[in-house]
């Protein structure tokens, strides 16, 4: 009973819905609840009332979209010509949808529920013949504009050329041409205003824009000039200034002490008389000492500092367009420990530092280099964060 009670709410609330839609103008929303709804039992008494609004809703969604076209093409409005061919796809794919669920009875009736439909294969490639002439002939003016917005604008318009009449005229080798058009091209490149060498392939690693894993439709950045392009930015990062430390061993001597178990001894009172249980036997407790070992640390210490500017440059008028100050550091640290008393006075985290030895400071390039991992995130994310055009 309490299942029948939930199906018949879900049901009610599913025809209330679709009521509610039709009465709200959203016909193919009505149109697509009811097609759902008879895609099982559609002969079933209860679903007599989907049937209904389905009809409903189909007939006064082909009156609007026939009103709309009616009022379009009497305007004879060039503006027009994608809604038109858009509502004939409408019109054509709602019946589509409706076929495969046809016929739908009307049982008290006696009849099948009216859906009048039309061909309009010859409205279909009319009106996507005269789109695609106007969105190519609307290209050729884009493209003729030395606004690079206006050759995306038309790259965009020639794509859905090709995607809803492929082939049309030349419009792949427009596409191709409004879309180098339409890129922004960004030199990268590096300067040294310190007096220290910066690695070279560092400053690949840095530049090499691709690695950096972005995604910019219109955007290409290249490190190396490349002939036949008119690059539109520079994109400059300015090494400042490089600090290195010296290198610093630090020795620190301290002691550790621990209470450890040392057997077990027997119970005495103040005057060292055996305190014995309840059966008379001699109490026994755990004994404890105290160890200590002396610990002798040895820091090794070593630190990078660079700091940079990232630039972005107008290359079409020499202006500076924004700067961003960029500063990264490596640390290079090594400790390791020698001992003398007993090691097992140490914390256990500790005691890996007995196994490790002194190794070699890494040279100033090296340095360098391991700070340009942190220097190359920093800069991604300039880049990612401020786009050359907005």
């Amino acid at each position: 009973m309490l299942l029948l009670s939930i199906l018949f709410l879900t049901f009610s609330c599913g025809v209330k819905t679709t009521q509610s839609l039709i009465s709200d103008g959203d016909y193919d929303g009505a149109i697509d609840r009811a097609v759902d709804a008879l895609k099982t039992k559609k002969d079933s008494k209860g679903k007599q009332d989907y049937v209904i609004l389905l009809e409903e809703a189909f007939a006064k969604a082909k009156d609007r979209d026939l009103r709309n076209l009616e009022m379009m093409e009497k305007e004879k409005n060039p503006a027009n010509i994608e809604r038109i061919y858009n509502t004939y796809i409408q019109l054509n794919n709602r019946q589509e949808k409706i076929r495969p669920i046809l016929p739908l009875p009307l049982l008290k009736q006696g009849k099948n529920a009216s859906f009048p439909f039309d061909n309009y294969s010859d409205q279909i490639v009319s009106s996507k013949n005269a789109l695609s002439k106007y969105l190519y002939d609307n290209s050729l003016i884009l493209l003729k504009s030395p606004n690079k917005l206006d050759a995306r604008k038309a790259y965009d318009d020639l794509r859905y050329i090709e995607s809803i009449n492929p082939n049309y005229k030349d419009a792949k080798k427009l596409m191709a041409n409004a879309e180098f058009k339409g890129t922004d091209f960004v030199n990268v490149y590096a300067t040294n205003e310190t007096d220290m060498i910066i690695p070279k392939q560092l400053q690949n690693d840095l530049l090499d824009i691709s690695t950096y894993g972005l995604d910019d439709r219109w955007t290409v950045y290249h490190s190396v000039k490349q002939k036949n392009i008119n690059y539109d930015y520079g994109l400059i990062v300015n090494f400042r200034e490089i600090f290195i430390s010296p290198e610093q061993i630090k020795e620190k001597e301290f002691i550790k002490e621990r209470q450890v178990k040392d057997g077990v001894k027997t119970l005495t009172d103040s005057r060292g008389n055996a305190i014995k249980d309840s059966l008379g036997k001699p109490i026994k407790v755990d004994s404890f000492k105290i160890i200590s070992v002396n610990i002798y640390e040895y820091r090794q210490y070593k630190a990078c500092q660079v700091t940079a500017q990232v630039d972005y440059v107008d290359l079409k008028t020499n202006q500076l367009l924004q700067s961003f100050p960029v500063t990264s550091e490596f640390i290079f640290e090594n400790v390791y420990s020698t001992y003398r008393g007993d090691r097992n006075a140490c914390d256990e985290s500790y005691l890996g530092y007995f196994n490790k030895r002194a190794v070699p400071f890494p040279n100033n390039e090296q340095m360098i280099f391991d700070t340009g991992e942190d220097l190359k995130a920093k800069i991604k994310n300039i880049v990612v964060r401020n786009r050359f055009r907005k």
